[in-house]
């Protein structure tokens, strides 16, 4: 089942400004927050239906990817698709838009678990890399194997950043919420603000003592083979998104992105025009006047299709469905556009020559064009419009 647009989940319009955005994500999660619909799965499908939508569209570089190709553009991965994630995944992520208004001080997930209250959750950042392709590995979707040098989770403490035995403790300055609140007068009376423990850095707890390997980080330099199932009908320039396979995030923290940008391998004998392939071949004088069969190669075999009698050189075919399948949708395909020129040697003997003299007396061998055949320069004006 296709998803919905995620402009029309959030119930903004395309130009959303990142505060419009803002403001109709939190009213939706508001709407349909499982403290608030306790046991109404309806009410938790529509919760991380806006998450995820928000997910893309707050991401300046997802959103881009989104507008131009929609949702296969970000690879069916819009940085977490919602009905993989949990509860505790995406207050991790947006628990900011909550923590401490309406009325939330934590969730309950669905599975019993708790999420990290508001507390702050560190995320890797993003990694980016290029692979090549070709024409036929862009024509059926491809399996790629990369090596990536990455952060990962420290194995020596997994990923805590504590000395094994060690542990942490509860952050003494903010008692574990991971923010602090300050009150101050104001002449209208009592101001709040809240803002993040600069002690446990918005965490809630702190180290004891930091392991040796990751220095308290949790992470350290590593790499990973990553396999990428990329799509058919990707283009030159695209950016995918992979959700997770970028650096691990501090202190088990979330994992960032990785964005492949696709780069498309010159082909030796078609050129790429969108969706539609362009193939220039050659004919001989003699099958031109007189027709033929020809064969012409496809990205998946050869097909042979019909040159009728008198064809004039430079005449394009259009074999259909013999193109590039859509990104978005891999059962619409583009066509074959097939250029056929009559081949003029350059040079010729004296038989030759003698057998061509021949034909110029011959009243059908002699330029006499009719209105059916564009002049020169309805075909300029075709060219330049």
């Amino acid at each position: 089942m296709a998803k919905r647009d995620y402009y029309e989940v959030l119930g903004v319009s395309k130009d959303a400004s990142e505060d419009e955005l803002k403001k109709a994500y939190r009213k939706l999660a508001l709407k349909y927050h499982p403290d608030r619909n306790p046991g109404d799965k309806e009410a938790e499908e529509k919760f991380k239906e806006a998450a995820e939508a928000y997910n893309v569209l707050s991401n300046k570089e997802k959103r881009a990817q989104y507008d131009q190709f929609g949702e296969a553009g970000l690879n069916g991965q819009g940085g977490f698709s919602g009905a993989d994630m949990s509860m505790d995944d995406i207050f991790s992520m947006f628990g900011d838009l909550f923590n401490g208004q309406g009325g939330f001080s934590g969730f309950s997930g669905f599975g019993g678990s708790r999420t990290r209250g508001g507390r702050r959750v560190n995320k890797g950042s993003s990694l980016r890399v290029r692979i090549k392709l070709t024409l036929e590995d862009i024509d059926k979707g491809v399996e790629k194997k990369i090596k990536v040098n990455k952060y990962v989770t420290c194995k020596t403490c997994s990923g805590t950043g504590a000395k094994p035995g060690s542990g942490t403790t509860t952050c003494g300055q903010c008692g574990g919420s991971g923010y602090i609140i300050q009150t101050q007068r104001i002449i209208l009376g009592q101001m709040q603000t809240q803002s993040i423990c600069p002690t446990c850095g918005g965490e809630g707890k702190v180290i004891k003592d930091k392991c040796n390997d990751c220095h308290g980080d949790g992470i350290v330099k590593g790499e990973e083979i990553i396999t990428l199932n990329i799509p058919a009908g990707v283009a030159d320039g695209m950016q995918l998104s992979f959700a997770g396979k970028g650096n691990a995030g501090a202190r088990n923290g979330i994992n960032g992105d990785l964005i492949v940008s696709i780069e498309e391998i010159p082909h030796e004998n078609f050129e790429r025009d969108g969706n539609n392939l362009c193939l220039q071949t050659y004919i001989t004088f003699p099958q031109a006047v007189m027709g033929t069969s020809i064969e012409v190669p496809t990205l998946t075999g050869k097909v042979k299709f019909k040159i009728e009698q008198g064809m004039p050189s430079g005449k394009i075919y259009r074999l259909k469905g013999k193109g590039l399948p859509d990104v978005n949708n891999p059962y619409r395909r583009g066509d074959l556009l097939v250029r056929v020129d009559v081949w003029v040697p350059k040079s010729s003997t004296k038989e030759e020559k003698e057998v061509l003299k021949k034909l110029e007396d011959f009243e059908d061998f002699k330029p006499n064009p009719t209105s059916k055949e564009k002049s020169f320069f309805d075909k300029m004006k075709d060219m330049f419009s």
